[in-house]
């Protein structure tokens, strides 16, 4: 009688990361992933081999992981030492206070020129703020076709950009009633759209300011 000596090797686990695609966040078979960004225009995803990491990629930018099929190399380099690309928009957040009294605004990248303010906001927070300053400009840039880059020194809002969920722990109170309704407004504009915006982490040591700062430090 033959004996086989064969060992079936269990097939290690991968998680998959969409940062742009029909829904976004973390999948665990291939076939979740790919019904998320086959066919869909300037979709970014990556496997993982654990989930730890996997996390961690999706609460940054997927250019810290892999360059996009058919970059330029000047792309490349003009996105990490060389600076920010362009064109492109910044969004920042000022909040007096913590909570406190909150401004949000986009400006141009290159020239300074601001797109749209607003504020102020009674018992707001920075985290609110800068993930309000995305949805707005989204929303703006996606009804005047505008596809340019937005860039954020916020990791947190980021992710909640992400996940469709501002993940704030502030407490709903009658002074900031019309914040947590523009909220509400901002998170189911992101549930029922997409966008083709790359939402990216400014890099502050090496580009300095983000242009959209109030300088108010």
């Amino acid at each position: 009688m033959k004996i086989s000596t064969s060992i079936t090797i269990p097939k290690k686990q991968k998680y998959y990361v969409v940062w742009i695609g029909r829904k976004t966040g973390i999948f665990e078979t291939w076939e979740e992933c790919e019904a998320q960004v086959k066919g869909y225009h300037g979709a970014k995803y990556k496997s993982f081999d654990s989930l730890n990491t996997a996390k961690m990629a999706f609460l940054n930018d997927y250019h810290e992981y892999f360059h996009a099929r058919g970059a330029s190399t000047k792309h490349r380099q003009r996105n990490s030492m060389n600076g920010p690309i362009v064109p492109s928009f910044c969004v920042d957040a000022s909040c007096s206070g913590n909570p406190g009294i909150l401004e949000y605004r986009c400006v141009d990248t290159q020239s300074g020129k601001q797109v749209f303010a607003k504020g102020p906001f009674e018992e707001g927070t920075n985290n609110i703020g800068e993930f309000l300053a995305i949805v707005h400009a989204l929303f703006l840039f996606k009804k005047d076709q505008i596809r340019f880059p937005i860039y954020t020194d916020s990791r947190n809002a980021i992710g909640w950009i992400r996940a469709k969920k501002c993940k704030t722990k502030l407490t709903r109170n009658e002074k900031n009633v019309r914040l947590f309704a523009i909220v509400q407004r901002a998170e189911n504009w992101l549930r029922n759209n997409t966008y083709e915006n790359e939402i990216l982490k400014w890099n502050t040591q090496l580009w300095g300011e983000n242009p959209a700062d109030y300088h108010r430090k």
